[in-house]
C-alpha cells in the first residue's frame, strides 16, 4: 500500500538506530534486512551471536553494512547495564545479582539500550506477550514526563482506492488502555492526534466514538464520551475534535452530514478513539479481517523513548513498517 511505502520512505529520510530484542528470529531479521534495504538503519539485533549469524548467513547477509549484533551473555555493555537496573530497581528491592541476571535478557537489554541512549528505539514482540513488551518498556524506558499516561494506537492503512479516497487512518486505543475514564479518554485522544500528526503528516480529526451520536441515546457510558471531549477541548483548544458520534457519522460525510449537522469532523474523521478496549480491539479487527486494512501496531505513545510491540503473528514485513513507525517516533 502506497501509505506504507510513504512511511518507510519518510523514515529512510530521518534515520535512527533502532534496537530489535528478538535478533534470532527469522522474521526479525529479515524484517531488519528489508529496513536496512529501505535505506532505514543503523539496527542492533540482540540475542545468541551463534543464532543470529546462521540466520544472516540463511539470508545472504553476513556483514550487512548498517547491522550489529549485541549478546548480553558477553557484550561489553551488559555490566553497565546491571548497573542501571539495580538503579532503577532497587527501591522494589532488587538485589546486584538479580539486576546482572536481568541485564542479560534480551527485551531488559535493548531497552535499557534506548534508556542509556546507545540506540533511539526498540521494538520487540515477535516472541514475547504484549504483556512482557509494555512491562520492560515501562519499568525500563518508563512514562515521558508530561505524559497523563501510556497508551497505544493502530496507524490502519485502508486498501488501495478505497472508496472513501482516505489512505490511512489512527485508531486508539485498541491495545492497552482497557477501560478508560474521561480523563484518560482525553488523553489517549491527544496522543493519538499528535501521532496522527507525526507518522502520516496529516492534520488530525478526531472523532470520539460512542453508540449515540449527538444525544441519540443517554447513557452513563455516552457521557463519559461527552466529557472526554469537553476536557480534550478545554486542553487542545486548537485540535478539530466531535463527539459522540457513531461510527459511520464519523466515517461517512453524508451520514455525519445528516446526524451531525455543522461538524467540521464528522465523516471526515482520520483519527478515531474508541471508549474501551472491547471497541477498540474488535474494531480494528473487523477493519482488519473484512476491510481488508493493514494493521501496523500496536504503537506505543507517551513512554520517554519509543518502544513497540510486534505481533506474534507478524510477518517481516510487519517488522520492517515497525521499525519505520519507531524510527519516526524516535526523530520528532
Amino acid at each position: 500500500m502506497n501509505v506504507l511505502r510513504d512511511l518507510q520512505n519518510r523514515a529512510a529520510a530521518r534515520p535512527a538506530h533502532i534496537v530489535l530484542s528478538e535478533g534470532h528470529d527469522p522474521r526479525v531479521v529479515a524484517g531488519a534486512l528489508d529496513a536496512l534495504n529501505a535505506g532505514m538503519g543503523p539496527i542492533t539485533l540482540v540475542g545468541p551471536t551463534a543464532q543470529i549469524k546462521e540466520r544472516l548467513a540463511d539470508a545472504g547477509a553476513t556483514g550487512r553494512e548498517g547491522l550489529h549484533i549485541q549478546d548480553p551473555e558477553n557484550s561489553t555493555l551488559t555490566a553497565t547495564y546491571a548497573a542501571l537496573y539495580y538503579d532503577l530497581r532497587k527501591h522494589k528491592g532488587v538485589s546486584e545479582e538479580v539486576a546482572a541476571q536481568q541485564a542479560r535478557d534480551p527485551m531488559v537489554f535493548a531497552a535499557l539500550m534506548v534508556r542509556n541512549g546507545d540506540a533511539d528505539g526498540t521494538v520487540g514482540g515477535a516472541v514475547a506477550t504484549t504483556s512482557d513488551t509494555v512491562r520492560v518498556a515501562l519499568t525500563m524506558i518508563g512514562k515521558a514526563p508530561d505524559a497523563a499516561l501510556v497508551s497505544s494506537f493502530f496507524l490502519m492503512a485502508l486498501p488501495a482506492n478505497h472508496p472513501s479516497g482516505r489512505s490511512a487512518m489512527i485508531f486508539g486505543d485498541c491495545g492497552l488502555v482497557i477501560d478508560p475514564d474521561a480523563a484518560e479518554l482525553a488523553a489517549i485522544a491527544a496522543q493519538s492526534a499528535a501521532s496522527c500528526t507525526q507518522l502520516l503528516g496529516d492534520t488530525p480529526k478526531v472523532a470520539m466514538l460512542s453508540f449515540s451520536t449527538k444525544g441519540s441515546a443517554r447513557h452513563e457510558r455516552v457521557t463519559k464520551v461527552t466529557d472526554a471531549l469537553a476536557l480534550l477541548h478545554a486542553s487542545h483548544p486548537d485540535l478539530p475534535a466531535d463527539g459522540e458520534l457513531q461510527f459511520d457519522a464519523a466515517f461517512v460525510p453524508s451520514v455525519g452530514a445528516s446526524k451531525a449537522p455543522g461538524s467540521k469532523v464528522a465523516g471526515h474523521a482520520n483519527v478515531l478513539i474508541f471508549p474501551n478496549l472491547d471497541a477498540g480491539n474488535i474494531g480494528y479487527k473487523i477493519a482488519q479481517r473484512i476491510g481488508g486494512c493493514d494493521a501496523i501496531g500496536p504503537v506505543l505513545q507517551g513512554l520517554a523513548k519509543p518502544a513497540n510491540d510486534l505481533s506474534r503473528g507478524c510477518t517481516a514485513a510487519d517488522v520492517t513498517n515497525m521499525i519505520a513507525v519507531t524510527t519516526l517516533q524516535a526523530a520528532t
